[in-house]
């Protein structure tokens, strides 16, 4: 797959069709949206395209972070890729877009530059100058143009419209089931291992430590069933998301005891996929009891992984 950054690297193209959207998360409704793009492309021979912006539109509006991403520009063109898609244009949204029309943002952007000859948008997607444009300005301009447009109805599940704002509200209150319903795969954190204070290990629970981006949305404190990709292999795990309140003052980040594992990966990338919220996070009113806790938790999420291995309940990858 072929990234565009901006405008100016859109050079020699073939004519594509395009699924517009900012498409964080990836969802199944983004899915089916970029599926029907795909597939529509290759029957009309034009080059499967996406186009969506680096940055929130609503966080330039607003001058500072009011919606936070769900995955990480890496992980959706990883995951775009894998779909199909061969050209992602993605562009940051600056002040010559934010001022642009409706007609222009058709005729100049999608039309000329990007050689759209097929358009694939949400019912409630919008674009142009204050947000004005929407489906039927897309369609009308496609008409003049000479472009075409399929606007795709919402997906639901159980009566309830799958959008990237209630899977971020999933995330932020540890229904990990939830987010896996909606995606088609585990939230999960991915990075370098870093130095913590051992502090795991002096209780006889040894954990490796991830930082937290704070420009992503962010779990629910608290204990996690869990899953850790190291050096190419699935381990089962748990994993502590929070401030640890019962030793001291700290930063939120994410600690993950892997079972029956004793190797040092300090340094090395690690992927966790959290599968569920085994309970929310405590303070406790001695080392004792947060120990007793931990050996409890452990005990519970051994059995569930073995549970669900016995049952092939393998999490989405």
């Amino acid at each position: 797959m072929k990234i565009f950054r901006s405008i100016d690297e859109v050079k020699n193209i073939g004519q594509t069709a395009v699924a517009l959207g900012n498409f964080d998360g990836v969802h199944i409704g983004h899915q089916a949206l970029i599926g029907a793009c795909i597939q529509k492309a290759k029957q009309q021979a034009l080059v499967p395209s996406v186009f969506t912006f680096s940055n929130h539109p609503s966080n330039v509006i607003a001058g500072k972070p009011v919606i936070r991403n769900i995955i990480t520009f890496e992980e959706k063109a990883h995951i775009l890729d894998r779909m199909g898609v061969e050209y992602l244009f993605s562009f940051e949204f600056n002040q010559a877009m934010r001022t642009q029309t409706p007609p222009e943002f058709c005729r100049d952007l999608l039309f000329d530059s990007l050689r759209m000859r097929e358009a694939f948008c949400g019912f409630n997607y919008r674009f142009g100058y204050r947000a004005s444009g929407t489906p039927d300005i897309l369609q009308a301009m496609g008409q003049s143009l000479g472009y075409r447009v399929t606007v795709l109805s919402p997906v639901d599940i159980d009566g309830e419209v799958v959008s990237s704002t209630s899977i971020r509200a999933a995330v932020e209150r540890g229904d990990m089931e939830h987010y896996t319903r909606f995606t088609g795969r585990c939230y999960a954190i991915s990075g370098h291992v870093i130095e913590g204070r051992r502090f795991g290990r002096t209780i006889g629970f040894p954990t490796i430590n991830l930082a937290l981006d704070l420009s992503m949305v962010l779990p629910l404190s608290g204990v996690y069933l869990s899953r850790t990709k190291t050096g190419g292999q699935w381990h089962d795990s748990i994993t502590n998301v929070g401030k640890k309140p019962t030793v001291g003052h700290f930063l939120k980040n994410a600690e993950t005891h892997i079972f029956d594992f004793d190797r040092d990966i300090y340094g090395t990338d690690v992927r966790v996929e959290f599968i569920s919220l085994l309970r929310e996070e405590q303070t406790f009113s001695s080392i004792e009891d947060l120990s007793a806790q931990i050996d409890a938790d452990c005990e519970l999420a051994r059995r569930i992984h073995r549970e669900r291995a016995v049952y092939k309940q393998a999490p989405l990858c």
